[in-house]
């Protein structure tokens, strides 16, 4: 007989046990909700209701993960107590309208359509529902991303923090007022793409030098990730870690009076104050 041991694994129970989940518009931020509700069991596959725009793909997307897609949004929301707003901006007053007969104020809605206020939706609700506004950004593809959360008239503290519970599952969480919600979306939601392009300018520099392409991504990418878990991990302040990295007369302290001089620091900053503003224009209609 063998000394062996096997051990049964233990079924991991859902997070949230019945709790039913509508994800209207599962494109592509609600798509990468949706896998991650799935992957850390926050919901059962039997506990989301997920719509489409086309069959073909409510089909499609229900074969992939076993959830229940269609082309219905008002069903999807009758079924719910979260309601996910997945759609684009421009589209939530016409899909209010639809799944208006649905709406309680025993139910909770999530937007992450960006630049669209609490008030807008709880007017179109015709009841007291407690809305929840939500910024995640692109790295919540790799359950690196943040989400900023606003609540509005009618939210309590448990929903808050249910909105929370969800939103971990794709990354780090943060509560603001809703005032601040456009500075989020130019900083942590146009944040990524500034991002890239500075680790492309690393990497086209590191080939400058004599390094390989492959190489000189990888070194910039990876430095990035570093010095951001660096920040995140040890609570310092950035300027006492680039403090740190900068030695008296060093190669660094050469290289950050290069920055300087061209600008790097008041261009990103300007960089974030124009994409808020932008984001307050869209609010504004």
């Amino acid at each position: 007989m063998s000394d062996e041991t096997f051990v049964v694994p233990v079924a991991v129970p859902v997070s949230m046990p019945g709790l039913k989940v509508a994800i209207i518009g599962a494109g592509k931020m609600g798509g990468i909700l949706l896998q991650a509700f799935l992957k850390n069991n926050l919901v059962s596959a039997d506990q989301i209701f997920a719509t489409v725009q086309h069959p073909d793909r409510a089909q499609a997307l229900s074969a992939q993960f076993g959830v229940k897609v269609t082309t219905d949004n008002l069903a999807a929301a009758e079924q719910a107590d979260v309601i996910l707003l997945g759609v684009k901006p421009i589209q939530v007053p016409d899909l209010m309208l639809q799944i208006q007969p649905a709406l309680t104020a025993q139910k909770t809605v999530i937007s992450i359509a960006a630049s669209v206020k609490t008030r807008s939706i709880e007017d179109a609700a015709g009841c007291d529902l407690a809305v929840i506004r939500a910024m995640p950004n692109t790295p919540a593809m790799i359950a690196a991303g943040v989400t900023a959360l606003c609540s509005g008239r009618f939210v309590s503290q448990e929903q808050m923090m249910m909105a929370q519970r969800i939103f971990q599952t794709v990354g780090r969480t943060v509560v603001v007022d809703e005032k601040h919600m456009d500075a989020v979306t130019g900083l942590s939601g146009s944040g990524p793409a500034f991002l890239y392009i500075i680790i492309e300018a690393l990497a086209e520099a590191g080939v400058n030098v004599g390094l390989p392409r492959d190489v000189a991504t990888l070194l910039a990418a990876q430095t990035t990730l570093g010095s951001a878990r660096m920040v995140l991990e040890t609570g310092y302040h950035p300027a006492l870690l680039k403090d740190a990295v900068t030695t008296p007369a060093g190669c660094t302290v050469d290289g950050i009076l290069e920055l300087e001089e061209g600008g790097l620091r008041v261009t990103l900053i300007k960089a974030v104050k124009r994409a808020t503003q932008r984001a307050k224009e869209l609010a504004n209609g």
